[in-house]
């Protein structure tokens, strides 16, 4: 069965490409929840259940998008393991007790014990990789979008948005994570963003030459620079990327920022400079993100993150060891690591 890059699902990069470059999947299921007049897939409570991974940071943000627009009681959810295998992500056993909230066995389909049982129950000749989130429909029993940002798009999210708002409350309604004030400002970034640093640090991870590593590290760091000398700017004005509110800039940039000291600094070689020591804006913004808004802190899960990428990529770390550090996985608000409150 073929996988992607290779035959083999942990090959991250084909043995055989030379570029050593990681190159990342197009989606294969992209169908649409749709509040308009005769949609395929229209917006209904309890109709959808999202599976996630709490490590996954493209699963993290529809899960945080969910709890933002109050749509907690309208799409269930349900996570995998941590662990991604041979067979890719599996569910939990029910005699396994995991962290995080609805990491259990899959809750539809009794007999399944992958996440690939969903997509082959699909489509029995799939070939790609089976990635997280999945978007699934209770009532036909199909993937609506298995949407992965396989370039800068952001499907599953933005059908949270607006397509279930005539069934939300008016708080949550009025929540706008897409405004139309800022939306060229967001389609800007989200190109070099996702290019440069959401899909950066895979590209340095998972190298597998010299040259593909340093014009990935490389790039991905000047990036991060350009990142804070925005959120610098942007200090004195809100403690979000653009306006006064929280939009999708923040959402698709805080689960890559939120993994960076925990796992890329050391598990993907992105070690030019960490954000608690080397970006005090971005380091400023996170903690405002992930303390003050309990979307972004209820939804972060250190044990999922660092033991899935540290005990899942044997390529990377075939003892899978997972490193204690850094201490804390988030630092409060009002500390600092040692060597910057020496320095104020």
């Amino acid at each position: 069965m073929a996988t992607g890059n290779s035959g083999k699902i942990t090959d991250w990069v084909n043995p055989n490409d030379k570029s050593g470059e990681f190159k990342r999947q197009t989606s294969v299921f992209r169908d649409f929840i749709s509040r308009e007049a005769g949609a395929q897939f229209p917006p209904e409570k309890g109709r959808y259940h999202l599976y996630v991974s709490y490590a996954c940071p493209w699963a993290h943000r529809t899960m945080i998008t969910r709890k933002l627009k109050g749509l907690e009681d309208i799409i269930s959810f349900s996570s995998v393991h941590w662990h991604l295998g041979d067979k890719g992500w599996r569910f939990p056993t029910p005699d396994e007790e995991m962290p995080g909230e609805n990491t259990i066995p899959d809750p539809l389909h009794k007999d399944f014990t992958h996440l690939r049982d969903i997509y082959f129950s699909n489509d029995p000749d799939y070939t790609g990789r089976f990635t997280v989130p999945v978007l699934f429909d209770k009532k036909t029993g199909r993937i609506v979008s298995n949407e992965k940002m396989d370039e800068q798009s952001a499907e599953i999210i933005r059908m949270l948005y607006y397509e279930f708002d005539d069934i939300l409350p008016e708080q949550f309604k009025k929540l706008d994570l897409y405004p139309t004030a800022h939306r060229s400002e967001i389609d800007s970034s989200n190109e070099w963003i996702y290019n440069d640093v959401n899909n950066g640090v895979y590209k340095s991870g998972f190298a597998t030459t010299q040259e593909a590593y340093e014009k990935a590290v490389t790039t991905l760091f000047s990036s991060l620079d350009k990142v804070e000398a925005h959120l610098a700017k942007q200090a004195g004005v809100s403690p979000f990327f653009f306006g006064e509110t929280v939009t999708e800039a923040d959402i698709r940039l805080f689960t890559t920022i939120i993994r960076f000291d925990p796992v890329y600094v050391q598990h993907f070689k992105c070690n030019v400079r960490d954000i608690r020591s080397g970006y005090p804006a971005i380091h400023r913004w996170v903690r405002n993100l992930y303390w003050d808004i309990p979307a972004f802190k209820e939804t972060t899960d250190f044990e999922h993150i660092k033991k899935h990428y540290t005990k899942s990529h044997k390529q990377i770390n075939p003892f899978s060891i997972t490193p204690v550090g850094p201490v804390p996985d988030i630092l409060p608000k009002d500390e600092e690591v040692r060597a910057v409150s020496a320095a104020k």
